[in-house]
């Protein structure tokens, strides 16, 4: 009896995929956890209160995704979405009128920094941690001289605010907004080559300078959109937030890189999955709810975050798949036991 064959391309699926389980599980145990010692946190006013807050850590996680699947890193997360929020404050002017006009500036401005980002890291080519960690500093210094144009407590406009408070199904529009972008970039990665392009740059960059793909335009590229989706969650927290200021970003620099890391994404570049890595933001803003839900001190809240992004790095989609693939060769390997052939009788 012959024992069927399984495709290459079935096991190759079956491993890529196989990343992504953690956070998945890992949200499946959040809610069993919280059901047994925090049910309240699972209550719909307190599900609707989270949402927006998941959906905002997911859109700026999406863009640290971005960069790190094109081998990068952007430590400039929470100056650029604080940016975004204080232009809401400055450019609204508490104007309804000015909200186009203030988001547009937000997402123009934060175009620019991941420009000058990418031009010095795919440009140059400098060490892409120490530049954005220095950007984001100089970011901030920007909007701590910039706040003092406007009185302090400065509200956005009331008609952005009522914007982020409505409901949607129940739920706020950030939370959809958020849900739009992670479906907008599943489709670019399946159906656009600029998608693809960013896959391959960042799995195996000299083989895509062989095929004729421009390595360091695509890195470029990649900080101006990643800046672009860290601005449209700054300008959404501001309507949450309806007074933000210049520390409201503060949780935007690890949170979003953890994201990605517990979504399952290879941190050497190429391989990530955007639904994935919202379910890792949805998942640590949960955690972050049920911890405050527990009552426990501030303290124990950050050992506990920490050993999750720890946890996560254990089992991160890398060492996945390496273990999926031993396996794999485990039980394609001959067995030792073979019969001896016989001697002849003389």
């Amino acid at each position: 009896m012959t024992t069927p064959r399984v495709s290459s391309s079935a096991v190759t699926s079956f491993v890529v995929a196989s990343r992504y389980v953690p956070v998945y599980l890992a949200l499946l145990l959040l809610v069993g956890v919280a059901a047994i010692w925090a049910p309240e946190t699972l209550s719909s006013v307190s599900l609707r209160a989270i949402a927006p807050y998941g959906a905002l850590l997911g859109i700026a996680a999406l863009g640290q995704m971005l960069v790190i699947m094109t081998g990068g890193i952007d430590l400039s997360t929470p100056g650029i979405v604080t940016l975004a929020a204080a232009i809401m404050v400055g450019v609204g002017g508490g104007s309804d009128e000015r909200i186009g006009l203030a988001i547009l500036t937000a997402v123009g401005v934060a175009a620019l920094i991941g420009l000058v980002n990418g031009l010095l890291i795919g440009g140059i080519d400098l060490n892409p941690l120490i530049v954005t960690l220095a950007m984001g500093q100089v970011v901030i210094g920007i909007v701590n001289r910039y706040g003092r144009t406007f009185p302090v407590q400065s509200p956005v406009p009331e008609g952005w605010s009522d914007w982020t408070f409505t409901r949607i199904a129940g739920i706020s529009p950030v939370f959809w907004l958020g849900l739009l972008i992670t479906v907008l970039l599943i489709l670019g990665f399946r159906y656009t080559s600029v998608g693809r392009r960013f896959q391959v740059v960042g799995a195996n960059p000299v083989a895509s300078h062989v095929v004729g793909i421009r390595v360091n335009v695509n890195r470029i590229l990649v900080y101006v959109v990643a800046a672009v989706l860290y601005a449209l969650a700054g300008v959404a927290l501001a309507g949450l937030l309806k007074t933000p200021g210049v520390s409201v970003a503060n949780q935007y620099l690890l949170g979003p890189i953890a994201a990605v890391v517990i979504g399952g994404a290879s941190l050497t570049g190429g391989l990530a999955s955007s639904m994935s890595t919202f379910a890792a933001a949805v998942f640590l803003t949960g955690l972050n709810q049920m911890l405050l839900t527990l009552g426990l001190p501030t303290a124990i809240q950050n050992v506990v975050f920490g050993l999750v992004i720890i946890g996560g790095m254990l089992v991160s989609g890398d060492r996945i798949i390496k273990a999926v693939e031993r396996l794999l060769r485990e039980r394609k390997r001959p067995s030792r036991l073979k019969t001896e052939p016989k001697d002849s009788p003389a």
